[in-house]
């Protein structure tokens, strides 16, 4: 019955139609990018700044670990709850009350007074990016079409990517410039003044879109999926700091549980002809469905690399953080440059693109591996520059079409759920894999050495790109 109302061109187009809103101009999608960019590059900006916030605050590895894992977990928990409202309220309703909360909770996080204030602001903070990311590609497919959303969805995978990379490297330079005498408090004070130019910037240049048919918010739905990814990713995120204790595997023994009642609430929703958080229909849609599984993995990849060669490079090498960020610049350049040229390389290739940029980045982590091998622990920005720009183009390539498959088939008046199911996978994969890889490669430096640990980390990711590789095979070759 929902799949029916999610393929009918009629009620698509009526949907569309009924509200008409003015399309999206250059201002407007640089304003929506800009606020596409904040949330990511703070999950990811403060990696370089935990050696100076456990300074400071006298943190502990349990708390540092709740700086990143509260942001991500909140994050991540409200994300499709995000979306939904978008839809039912307006999406640029929504985003400027986003944009407005991140701007007052990044303040919180830069005055506060101990390290439990600064995990309250941060699980704060990853709530107003909750509210303000979905509606970013919401009003993309909702104000444009054709080949304009085609190019305004790569110009988000391209922000999306680079301000992961981007994110780690203004770290470093924000910590070591110190302004004012801020130190690490800078990372998050520097959002206000951003977040100012954005509220002025939407208020003017973003049209208002919502759904033509709001659908209620999925209450049970939206506790099962908080509970559930809650369950997940706390006890991989805490358990290596604190010991794993018997409630770590309590909580990841009811995951099976809790994710199972979650999607038979879910489907049962869906049956009855209502609209549930995550409709199961929509699932499967063929973008969703193919290009969601590669999301998975290419995140999880993604999210630990960054976190490990952070911790590489600041504790193996002794790097301080503004080496440890610029040793990242050449992937952040290759990325941006191989996300301008995919739009006209899709256009001959198709998704061919998204499997040439999975071989590029294992041939890159394979090249810094090798370097890691050969130059420990004198390995220097040259030993890592050759590696890093070819994994960077990899991702390039991958990223930016993977977006474009996913909501290629996503119709307008349901962008907000589309936009939000995504969002989630990716940032719940980018959560997982700082837990998973950065639990591992924690575990290996204790009982082998970092040199070792980073080796056999990267094999491990090199791993995760061999499965997108190959999952790449099963994409349509036509991108729209």
């Amino acid at each position: 019955m929902s799949d029916t109302r999610l393929h009918t061109p009629t009620s698509t187009h009526t949907a569309e139609t009924a509200a008409a809103p003015p399309a999206l101009g250059r201002l407007g999608l640089f304003t929506v990018l800009l606020g596409a960019s904040l949330p990511l590059i703070d999950f990811f900006i403060v990696n370089v700044a935990l050696p100076s916030i456990d300074r400071e605050l006298s943190a502990g590895p349990a708390l540092l670990e709740l700086v990143v894992a509260g942001y991500g977990v909140s994050y991540a928990v409200l994300l499709v709850l995000g979306g939904r409202l978008g839809d039912m309220f307006g999406r640029r309703r929504l985003f400027l009350a986003g944009m407005a909360a991140f701007g007052l909770t990044s303040l919180a996080c830069g005055v506060a007074p101990d390290a439990w204030s600064l995990v309250a602001a941060r699980v704060a903070q990853g709530a107003a990016a909750a509210l303000m990311l979905p509606q970013v590609l919401a009003t993309i497919q909702a104000t444009t079409s054709g080949a304009r959303r085609g190019r305004a969805l790569s110009l988000y995978g391209a922000t999306a990517g680079l301000s992961m990379v981007a994110g780690q490297v203004l770290g470093g330079v924000l910590v070591a410039a110190d302004p004012a005498g801020t130190g690490w408090r800078s990372v998050f004070l520097v959002n206000v003044p951003v977040a100012l130019l954005g509220l002025a910037l939407a208020a003017r240049t973003v049209p208002e879109t919502r759904s033509e048919r709001p659908a209620p918010v999925d209450l049970p739905g939206t506790v099962l999926l908080g509970i559930s990814l809650t369950a997940l990713l706390v006890p991989l995120t805490e358990g290596r700091a604190a010991g794993w204790p018997l409630w770590t595997w309590v909580l990841l023994a009811a995951v099976p549980f809790t994710v199972g009642a979650f999607w038979a609430v879910e489907r049962r929703a869906d049956r009855q002809g209502r609209t549930p958080l995550v409709p199961p229909s929509l699932l499967a849609l063929p973008g969703l469905r193919r290009g969601l599984p590669m999301v998975l993995p290419f995140s999880i990849g993604f999210g630990g690399f960054m976190f490990v060669v952070a911790v590489a490079l600041q504790q193996g090498l002794h790097l301080g953080p503004v080496a440890a960020g610029l040793a990242l610049v050449p992937m952040a350049l290759a990325f941006f440059i191989a996300s301008l040229m995919g739009p006209r390389l899709i256009g001959r290739y198709g998704s061919r693109v998204v499997t040439a940029g999975g071989l590029l980045q294992a041939a890159g982590l394979a090249l810094i591996v090798m370097a890691a091998l050969r130059n420990w622990p004198e390995l220097g920005f040259g030993d890592l520059l050759p590696g890093t720009a070819l994994a960077g183009f990899g991702q390039g390539f991958q990223l930016p079409v993977l977006y474009r498959i996913v909501l290629a088939d996503v119709p307008g008046d349901r962008a907000g759920v589309g936009s939000g199911v995504m969002v989630t996978t990716q940032q719940s994969s980018l959560a997982l894999g700082v837990a998973t890889l950065g639990s591992l490669f924690l575990v290996l430096d204790e009982a082998v050495g970092m040199r070792d640990a980073l080796v056999g980390t990267l094999v491990v990711q090199l791993g995760l790109v061999t499965l997108t590789v190959l999952l790449s095979l099963r994409l349509p070759r036509t991108v729209t």
